[in-house]
């Protein structure tokens, strides 16, 4: 039988053992791309993965776990899942965290998405609905992408699901020095998930510092109207902005179909050309790289509010009369920043405090503290309250939110 005839079927099983290869027979350059061994694979030398296994994913709450503001919003920005920014103009969106339990991303592993709602309509060319996630310029520094080159690569991919049928847009764009953009279309058939991937190489012109500001973004995108679209857009390459031309006309008008939903899960940023599989990790990690940029005193599932729950308590000591200073109160973990930090009124048996204001026990009296020193790590605090003693020590109720976000 010619060489050329041998096929898979012409060979029995087990007939190549190990002793009929030679040896370095079988080199690197015959074994296909990504091939799948239907077994076991037992590697007795080292096995020295091309990228890090440990922090694949760049981007943070990529599963939508993590809500620490609440579950549901009508306002824009950081309001549901944590590092999800909803953005939108000219229309009403509701933003909500949502649960899975059914559909090909459950079946991966995941039990929530973000949602976005159309609550309204609207055909105005400056429409506009995203989703977007910033991430901090030394994360993708450090990870292992050389952003220069045109032969190194990061994956970008995710779940999505529209009731809408249409073409929509992902994109990527850097942000120090001057800002670049590559997109990617993909088609979704209605209120069916579907799984996208987007293979990004480097470029020279990046510009990527090495800090912990803002370096890269990923946007996931229902609808931007024609103020925002036009040919200069490309498809296939980096380009910088000409004329607002963000991406191509949208085919369909998702900000002008009435209680349209956009579903996003599963996103995932990595170093290298083939998309892996999601790297799950447990909640408590997960909500300790989400509290860099946001951390709050309330229980996991309160969202902070005034009157939310009973204040968390501290002890307070008078350094005047009327000054009373909170000693230091420590976050959970390092934050990208020094944060702002917002108070709010406990829901605490007495009467007589307003928002923002705390309870000061001994005294009895309500009042607005203000940050004396915030860092990265915590905060002092202080308020006026009339019937303090100085010296003396007193019990303070209260809540607190900071935020770091880029």
């Amino acid at each position: 039988m010619p060489l050329s005839k041998i096929t898979a079927a012409s060979i029995t099983d087990n007939s190549v053992t190990t002793a009929k290869v030679a040896d370095d027979a079988i080199t690197g350059a015959k074994i296909e791309n990504n091939p799948t061994i239907a077994g076991n694979l037992t590697v007795s030398g080292g096995f020295i993965p091309s990228t890090s296994l440990s922090t694949r994913n760049i981007i943070i709450n990529g599963d939508m776990s993590v809500a620490q503001r609440g579950t549901s919003s009508t306002s824009s920005n950081f309001q549901t899942v944590d590092r999800m920014s909803v953005g939108y103009g000219t229309i009403s969106v509701t933003q909500s965290q949502q649960s899975l339990t059914s559909g090909s991303p459950y079946e991966a592993g995941f039990n929530n998405f973000i949602r976005m709602a159309n609550t309204s309509t609207s055909s105005a060319a400056g429409a506009y609905v995203q989703l977007y996630h910033p991430i901090e310029a030394q994360h993708i520094a450090n990870s292992g992408w050389n952003f220069k080159s045109s032969s190194s690569f990061i994956t970008l991919s995710f779940w999505a699901r529209s009731s809408l049928a249409g073409t929509y847009y992902a994109r990527v764009n850097t942000d120090d020095g001057t800002a670049y953009y590559r997109i990617k279309a993909f088609t979704l058939s209605a209120d069916t998930w579907t799984k996208v991937t987007f293979t990004i190489e480097g470029n020279s012109n990046l510009t990527i510092n090495n800090d912990n500001g803002l370096g890269f973004q990923v946007v996931i995108i229902p609808h931007y109207g024609t103020t925002f679209t036009g040919s200069n857009a490309s498809t296939t390459a980096w380009f910088t902005l000409v004329s607002n031309d963000y991406f191509p006309d949208f085919a369909q008008n998702w900000s002008n179909t009435s209680s349209a939903t956009f579903d996003v899960t599963g996103m995932q940023l990595e170093v290298g050309e083939v998309a892996t599989p999601f790297k799950h990790e447990s909640f408590g990690d997960n909500l300790q790289r989400c509290q860099r940029y946001f951390a709050k005193s309330y229980s996991i599932g309160t969202a902070p509010a005034e009157n939310a729950e009973i204040g968390f308590t501290y002890t307070a000591v008078s350094l005047s009369g009327t000054d009373v200073r909170v000693p230091f109160v420590t976050f959970p973990v390092r934050m990208r920043a020094a944060p702002t930090v917002q108070f709010d009124e406990p829901a605490y048996p007495l009467t007589g405090g307003s928002a923002n204001q705390w309870h000061y026990g001994g005294v009895e009296q309500y009042d607005t503290p203000s940050t004396s020193i915030s860092k990265d790590n915590g905060f002092y605090c202080s308020a006026t309250v009339a019937g303090g003693s100085t010296s003396n020590a007193y019990w303070t109720s209260g809540e607190w939110t900071a935020n770091a976000e880029i």
